[in-house]
């Protein structure tokens, strides 16, 4: 099944992304690396959002460890607990464990207050992650389903949620 295939891939180049210090495991050392670093390239750390983020960031970790029965996740145990969690349980598994992170990046980003990503917000996302500004305009265009001209937490875990079922190309959280 080709859905299935890319949920695969897709969850082993998450798993590649988040084991931060490539020792083949994923760890909560890992996530909150991430966070920390995220933070220190949009410039916020040290703030109450990033302290946000960075609990989002563990929440994410603890529920997949505990489904793991671990907290050093191998990258079969990753790809099994983010299938039963996340992927398994469908739109409920994206609200409940993907998107108190996404809020949580809205926070950071968001410089107006509105509770939306505007398109230069979208840019500083992508810099942070380390992709182009191509990329972001890119990926605004696609993801601006409504055509407000504003991203919604909503739309954005729609796009993750689509992107690990294949049907977007869209990597919201980093290559």
């Amino acid at each position: 099944m080709v859905m299935a295939t890319t949920q695969s891939n897709r969850l082993e180049e998450r798993f590649r992304l988040w084991d931060r210090n490539g020792n083949g495991v994923i760890e909560r050392d890992d996530f909150e690396r991430e966070a920390d670093e995220i933070t220190a390239r949009l410039g916020a750390q040290g703030t109450p959002k990033a302290d946000r983020l960075k609990q989002a960031y563990l929440g994410m970790f603890d529920t997949l460890s505990a489904a793991a029965g671990t907290d050093r996740m191998s990258r079969a145990q990753f790809i099994e607990a983010a299938e039963q969690e996340i992927i398994g349980r469908g739109d409920a598994g994206f609200a409940a464990v993907v998107q108190p992170t996404i809020e949580a990046i809205v926070g950071v980003l968001d410089r107006s207050g509105d509770g939306e990503i505007s398109p230069s917000e979208m840019h500083g996302w992508f810099a942070a992650i380390g992709l182009d500004g191509e990329a972001a305009d890119r990926a605004f265009r696609d993801l601006d389903a409504d055509g407000s001209g504003k991203l919604s937490v909503a739309e954005l875990v729609d796009a993750v949620r689509d992107y690990h079922l294949g049907r977007n190309d869209i990597p919201l959280l980093g290559r």
